[in-house]
């Protein structure tokens, strides 16, 4: 039988309002839903992604260099390293490969409906259920909301959270710091995530006031990409190291675990996909370090029960596709009592509704 081939891509765009803002100027995420039209019949379903800018320079990307390229070739999701090369005089990452991560993901839908199997049939499920943990865009919320988010964290299950820091005056992340740990009580994994608002002595004063309230990792304490001064921080700090929403490829991947990452955490679509994503997965088991997929529950999950190691899933409050009524397909994953399971019947299970092309 002939190989199938792409037939059409088709780029959409839909703005999607958050129920709780991630800030002033970040009330909705842009999602640009993808779809493979094959030679074979198959239609798969992918997106790409962006909570804040970028929308209109992916999608100008997917449709005027990805579908061109890609059109007539093998309707097959191994072609994303060529399709990777030819996009990379325009960048080796960033606005390159979160344009790749929606016909990466269109065509694992493809393949995964074209064998009649969910994504995580198709890779290789190793678990039922996994970890979750609490997590939320909330440095902007006033401490009274942020204690009353952590207390739904706990009444959730949820065994793990992670909050935000990064306040100009570190002692005012101390003290809400102090008021999430008193809420949670001390036997749940406190994470903290600074978002690269810090320079090198700025990270080492904030942590060394913030160790009071023990936490289990600190995230992107500084630019994402300054390896070196992360290095150095590196050897001046005993918290777990956490970094990788904001790198794009495995090169950097290793580079950062080479600096003394303890835990990486890509972005399945800032990454480019599952195809580089399922590489740096297998890089960080090969290097020893912890995988903490970032954002994304719903397809992070899958990714993660098809993994031998056992990952953490983030979940982010009211962040769930479909929370948020989006969604055409039903992902079939259930997130209860601090664990997720389930999965897809067929393929990945997130289709968007697009209600309007704006």
């Amino acid at each position: 039988m002939t190989a199938p081939v792409v037939e059409s891509i088709r780029v959409g765009r839909v703005a999607i309002p958050l129920t709780r803002p991630w800030g002033a100027d970040v009330q909705t995420v842009t999602v640009l839903p993808v779809e493979v039209g094959c030679s074979d019949g198959v239609v798969g379903h992918g997106f790409s992604w962006t909570p804040t800018i970028g929308a209109g320079a992916v999608r100008a990307m997917l449709e005027e260099d990805l579908t061109a390229w890609w059109t007539g070739r093998p309707a097959d999701p191994a072609g994303w390293h060529a399709a990777w090369a030819h996009l990379h005089e325009a960048g080796g990452g960033g606005v390159t490969t979160i344009a790749l991560a929606g016909i990466d993901l269109a065509l694992w839908d493809a393949e995964a409906r074209r064998r009649g199997r969910g994504l995580p049939e198709l890779l290789g499920r190793h678990h039922d259920r996994l970890p979750v943990y609490g997590s939320g865009v909330n440095l902007h919320y006033p401490i009274d909301d942020l204690v009353a988010q952590a207390r739904r964290w706990i009444d959730a299950g949820h065994r793990a959270v992670k909050v935000k820091v990064g306040k100009p005056d570190p002692r005012e992340d101390l003290d809400r710091m102090r008021a999430v740990r008193e809420t949670i009580g001390p036997d749940v994994a406190l994470m903290i995530d600074a978002n690269q608002r810090w320079d090198l002595a700025q990270a080492e004063g904030a942590l060394g006031l913030l160790a009071e309230v023990r936490p289990a990792w600190i995230e992107e304490p500084l630019r994402a990409d300054d390896l070196a001064a992360h290095r150095e921080l590196r050897a001046r700090i005993d918290i777990s190291l956490a970094v990788g929403e904001n790198l794009h490829t495995i090169h950097r991947f290793r580079e950062a675990i080479d600096a003394g990452a303890d835990i990486v955490q890509p972005n399945v679509i800032r990454v480019g996909g599952i195809t580089p994503f399922l590489e740096i997965a297998r890089l960080a088991r090969q290097s020893e370090v912890r995988l903490a997929p970032h954002l994304l529950p719903e397809l992070s999950a899958q990714l993660a029960f098809a993994d031998e190691d056992e990952w953490w899933v983030e979940d982010v409050e009211d962040a769930r596709f479909a929370e948020l009524d989006v969604l055409a397909e039903d992902p079939r994953l259930t997130f209860a009592d601090g664990w997720v399971s389930g999965g897809p019947e067929v393929g990945l299970g997130i289709r968007f509704r697009e209600e309007s092309d704006r």
